[in-house]
């Protein structure tokens, strides 16, 4: 077996990182094993083979003594090489999207870690959490965790995200808070969670709380968690919670004024007073046709409304984008859970869309505020070196903004996209969507698609936020209305096989169910409107 060029490359370069990524690379682990060579690039700081089938992590490994940055994500891992616990200046280690079932304790070895990512593994346990001075963020969402981490003796000065979302956690320890006060962003969600300890309030710095999809028993907290904010969350837990130093008289004995509590609803509840129209679906509203064995091995997922009757102005339509960037950063997880893509409907041509998956090379569109068109290829090129010179222009160790989601597509054989009736691709999830069907401050109808790779539920998710906060946005408002209360109107938009079966229907009966709100819901036949 030869050298590979890319190593050879870095040598002969004396290049600090190197990255091995994608189907090629994948082909020529299974032919050959990988390069061994590699682990004599001494000097490199990065390290990234992602998205192979990369099974066991070499000894050699420890070899690297200068490596900063361990990014051997989607892979076929199936055991933490504890080699990796002896590189003395590692700060990023991410073995996300593997097979790991277990990691061991030497990973409190690890001084200089500053960010641990084991989400999408198989892990059942983790070590007791020891002296971790640097580290910052830990993600060990989507395993198979049935306890929460041992972390009573840890020392996690600097840690601000803690991410356990997914797993099978059943309880949380009350002493969570002396432990990790410096927590912003703490996402427990989709656990099993019952009772939520009261000194959660102790946080005093978080700003994002996650508790949803768990099955507390607390049917009002419940309803805060799907409705409000964290600090309305934070400020009902303070006072309804139980605390391990509470005595049982305290938790029992709410008495008229823990009653009176209860049934005020949050100031921000208390402020909506909106109507959302939605439109039963007719003959002739635009379908959505799905490719199945397209797109079933990509981005299998997707949801479609329309919303009618826009009154945009300039600077409404500048929160609006706002508002799509800061969902994109919060309930789509940077675009790792879901992507939503607004058109202008006036643009798109009359008739079906068909949501289908294409080869890299055959993909063409004109991106977003670009001038020409691009193929799929062309584009993820472009956008990768765009992000790598980036990167190095701001000195980091990892890659950040478009990176975080590129990842998605790399290797893969097709790309999704969506077409309009013409035939023309009016969309390429999760990367950019066409600057020919782009709004503006004049589109009066949008129409709307939310894809995921994760799940039709991350789409109904984050369809309804979006919804929701298009509502309290006031963007289909006339334009002297000073009510105070806004309205949307919104059409439901069917997606079907080729055959013309029924696949999914947003909004349907069980979605935009915002209870404990005083938004009003109307389901109504179109010509009703």
């Amino acid at each position: 077996m030869g050298v590979w060029h890319e190593v050879s490359t870095a040598k002969e370069e004396n290049r600090h990182e190197i990255k091995l990524a994608g189907a090629a690379i994948s082909k020529r682990i299974s032919e050959e094993g990988l390069d061994k060579s590699l682990f004599q690039l001494t000097n490199l700081n990065l390290l990234n083979i992602s998205d192979t089938c990369l099974s066991v992590i070499p000894d050699d490994i420890k070899m690297l003594v200068n490596l900063q940055s361990l990014l051997l994500f989607g892979n076929k891992i199936q055991e933490f090489n504890e080699n990796i616990t002896s590189l003395p200046k590692l700060k990023v280690l991410d073995l996300s999207r593997n097979q790991i079932t277990k990691i061991p304790e030497s990973l409190n070895n690890m001084k200089e870690l500053m960010n641990i990512n084991l989400s999408s593994n198989l892990i059942e346990t983790m070590p007791s959490f020891g002296d971790f001075p640097n580290l910052i963020t830990l993600d060990i969402s989507n395993n198979k965790l049935a306890t929460f981490l041992d972390i009573e003796n840890a020392n996690l000065p600097h840690l601000t995200d803690l991410k356990l979302k997914g797993n099978g956690i059943e309880s949380i320890p009350n002493y969570v808070a002396r432990i990790l006060p410096g927590v912003k962003n703490f996402d427990i969600g989709d656990n099993q969670l019952k009772i939520i300890p009261g000194e959660i309030a102790n946080l005093t710095k978080l700003k994002e709380l996650n508790l949803k999809g768990n099955k507390l028993s607390d049917k009002r907290l419940m309803k805060l968690v799907d409705q409000c904010r964290t600090k309305q969350i934070i400020d009902y837990i303070r006072e309804h919670c139980p605390k391990a130093d509470q005595s049982q008289s305290t938790g029992k004995g709410k008495g008229k004024k823990g009653k009176k509590q209860d049934e005020q609803p949050p100031d921000e509840i208390s402020d909506l007073c909106h109507s959302m129209k939605i439109l039963h679906v007719e003959d002739d509203t635009v379908r959505v046709k799905i490719i199945e064995n397209e797109v079933g091995n990509v981005r299998p997922y997707i949801l479609c409304c329309i919303v009618n009757e826009l009154n945009l102005t300039d600077d409404l339509f500048k929160k609006f984008i706002q508002l799509q960037t800061k969902l994109h950063d919060t309930v789509c997880d940077k675009r790792n859970t879901a992507t939503i893509a607004t058109h202008d409907m006036s643009k798109i041509a009359p008739g079906d869309l068909v949501y289908t998956a294409k080869p890299p090379k055959v993909l063409k569109l004109i991106p977003l505020s670009r001038a020409r068109p691009y193929t799929g290829e062309q584009l993820f090129q472009q956008l990768t070196a765009e992000a790598e010179a980036l990167r190095k222009e701001k000195k980091r160790n990892v890659y950040s903004g478009i990176h975080k989601f590129l990842y998605l597509l790399e290797g893969k054989p097709k790309y999704p996209c969506l077409e309009d009736a013409s035939g023309k691709v009016i969309s390429f999830p999760p990367i950019t969507n066409s600057e020919d069907t782009k709004m503006s401050s004049t589109t009066k109808t949008m129409f709307v698609e939310v894809t995921s790779h994760a799940s039709l539920s991350a789409c109904k998710n984050v369809m309804d936020k979006l919804l929701q906060e298009c509502l309290l946005l006031g963007i289909a408002d006339e334009p002297d209305s000073n009510s105070g209360y806004h309205t949307l109107t919104v059409q439901q938009v069917k997606v079907v096989d080729t055959e013309g079966n029924l696949k999914s229907v947003y909004p349907s009966r069980t979605d935009c169910v915002y209870e404990g709100s005083n938004i009003k819901v109307f389901r109504l036949p179109k010509n009703n409107n």
